[in-house]
């Protein structure tokens, strides 16, 4: 039964996105974002104009939106986002989680929310976000099994994430962080111009393979004129738990020399660690599991840096995204 009320939630999904979808003479527009308000990405004859159909939006509780991006999978950018929603939650911020990763979703996993929950249907066009941890959360993972793959093209996921973004009814929220997926495509377009972004935090490693990925997600904010808050260097040194020893595994210094580059600020440098694994695949987050750890500590160091850099953050605006090289 459960998998049932699930497929039924994901066809409303797909339903809400297919009614934003016309004919036009140039082929199909899909209506999000209206088009005066930047950039209108062209694929042979489709037309995606992202706008929308007058739904109130829900963004309108939210103080700021935040994303936690990265530019590569495989840096713990997710779990990185987790682990700062709880802190933020501990340090008394009404803070919502919205895994945009609508392949790949993980946040259910992290979050431990049992298999038989999903998000409650309100009046049939909005979505009740499930509350875990004093974090309320949604995500595709609550909308299909871990053994799901959403074979969705770029245009349809997306309208996916505008849906999840601007049909949960958030409320009142002080940070609205966004988990977002790797790369610089269509999704992260889409968050650019359907979400009033603050600003956003950049996750990596010190290796220099995945600087050259986390250089192109600050690059494209930049150009969708979002403000980078900061960077996060994690899995920065491995520390042995039989002997304490502690080793650069994946190279020193590429956090530093990120935000230098940039001039933006190191927020902090986690250790790769066997607790944080262990506690993210449990369900838990570090200031709940241990919550007088190192990592624990580095985490509300974190969040208490993000809340400093949005109290000097600019009133955000709609972006004017432009795809020149400059």
């Amino acid at each position: 039964m459960t998998n049932i009320f699930r497929a039924l939630l994901v066809i409303k999904i797909i339903r809400w996105v297919i009614e934003g979808v016309e004919f036009n003479g140039s082929g199909l527009e899909f209506h999000a974002v209206p088009p005066h308000h930047g950039y209108t990405p062209r694929l042979s004859s489709f037309v995606f104009i992202w706008w929308s159909r007058g739904l109130a939006s829900m963004q309108s509780g939210i103080t700021h939106i935040v994303a936690v991006a990265s530019g590569k999978g495989g840096v713990g950018k997710s779990t990185v986002a987790m682990n700062l929603a709880a802190a933020l939650s501990h340090r008394g911020k009404a803070v919502g989680l919205l895994d945009a990763d609508i392949y790949g979703p993980s946040q259910k996993r992290m979050l431990g929310v049992a298999e038989d929950v999903m998000p409650e249907q309100i009046d049939d066009k909005r979505l009740r976000p499930v509350a875990v941890h004093g974090i309320k959360a949604m995500s595709m993972g609550f909308l299909t099994d871990e053994k799901t793959a959403m074979v969705w093209r770029g245009p349809m996921a997306s309208g996916a994430l505008v849906q999840l973004l601007e049909q949960t009814e958030w409320g009142s929220l002080d940070v609205l962080l966004v988990d977002m997926p790797p790369g610089t495509g269509d999704i992260q377009l889409t968050l650019a111009q359907k979400a009033a972004l603050s600003g956003a935090i950049i996750v990596t490693t010190p290796q220099d393979i995945a600087l050259i990925d986390a250089w192109k997600g600050i690059e494209m904010f930049r150009k969708v004129q979002v403000p980078v808050l900061g960077v996060v260097e994690n899995m920065s040194t491995h520390v042995c738990s039989a002997c304490g020893h502690e080793e650069p595994i994946f190279g020193q210094g590429g956090g530093d020399r990120l935000a230098a580059e940039y001039d933006v600020e190191l927020l902090a440098r986690l250790p790769l660690s066997l607790a944080v694994r262990e506690s993210a695949d449990s369900g838990q987050a570090m200031v709940m599991a241990q919550s007088d750890s190192t990592e624990a500590r580095i985490f509300l160091k974190i969040a208490d840096a993000l809340v400093s850099n949005l109290g000097d953050a600019s009133v955000p605006t709609s972006p004017t995204i432009t795809m020149g090289d400059d």
